[in-house]
């Protein structure tokens, strides 16, 4: 289900969560998880649309900048994934999914169906649910829209996103409950000075163990032509702090596409 452009847009300064029943959906599609630990797994993608953060580089800018999705049940999205007979991963991404209630409900009943999930967060919001892998991707100050940067403005969002992006007590709940990754975007070689005070934050804060093994770099870019530009210094940057580098293997294969 691709975006659905007859939905309009929300008003200006909202993370895109007004309430109605159900979740709003962006996209739901079978593909091949492109990163972290488990990728190039089949997996069916439920794509939230709604965030309480707007990075500057954000590759679902209709979940973001633009909030446009269609308003689907638990149960209508439950039987659009069991369609995808070949899957037995499900990735409910976003956007933000946690900041959506109803999303702790897909979770579970995906859970009590057989599913293996996994949910991409950008750690700002814990909920208790049924989720197999949390992907926590935290948000470097170097994704903040400053006016230089914004996609569509001249910095609206700068001082809500930098003011929110953070938060200490939602990351230690998230790594202590669930089995986890740490997945950081990488712009250039200086994202590594606060990458590695967050990590030292999280290992002094969380009462779990964090290895190097569960920090996760990943090269900025939506498309080949950028992935080409940040890939290689990922990959060298990982090797030095021996952190575990992760491909961005859906834009390797499809470069931009749409539900991939």
């Amino acid at each position: 289900m691709p975006v659905n452009s007859d939905v309009p847009t929300v008003e200006e300064g909202s993370t895109g969560t007004e309430t109605k029943d159900g979740l709003p959906v962006n996209e739901l599609f079978y593909s091949l998880q492109g990163e972290g630990k488990i990728a190039g797994m089949p997996s069916v993608f439920v794509r939230t649309s709604g965030c309480n953060l707007r990075c500057w580089f954000c590759d679902s800018f209709h979940t973001s900048w633009e909030p446009t999705h269609a308003w689907l049940d638990i149960d209508a999205v439950i039987d659009r994934v069991t369609d995808y007979e070949k899957a037995n991963h499900v990735v409910v991404t976003g956007g933000e999914p946690l900041l959506h209630d109803e999303t702790t409900e897909l979770l579970d009943r995906l859970s009590d169906t057989g599913y293996h999930t996994t949910v991409e967060t950008n750690g700002t919001i814990y909920h208790d649910t049924s989720i197999d892998l949390v992907s926590i991707s935290p948000k470097l100050a170097s994704s903040t829209p400053t006016a230089a940067k914004d996609p569509q403005g001249d910095g609206e969002w700068a001082d809500r996103h930098d003011d929110r992006r953070i938060d200490i007590d939602a990351l230690c709940k998230l790594v202590e409950t669930y089995t986890f990754q740490l997945k950081f975007v990488v712009t250039d070689r200086d994202d590594m000075p606060e990458i590695n005070r967050l990590v030292d934050q999280l290992r002094d804060a969380a009462d779990t163990v964090i290895q190097d093994s569960d920090i996760l770099l990943m090269p900025e870019g939506s498309t080949r032509e950028r992935l080409s530009e940040t890939r290689e210094l990922t990959a060298e940057i990982a090797m030095e702090h021996g952190y575990q580098y992760t491909p961005r293997l859906h834009v390797d294969l499809w470069n931009d596409a749409p539900e991939t």
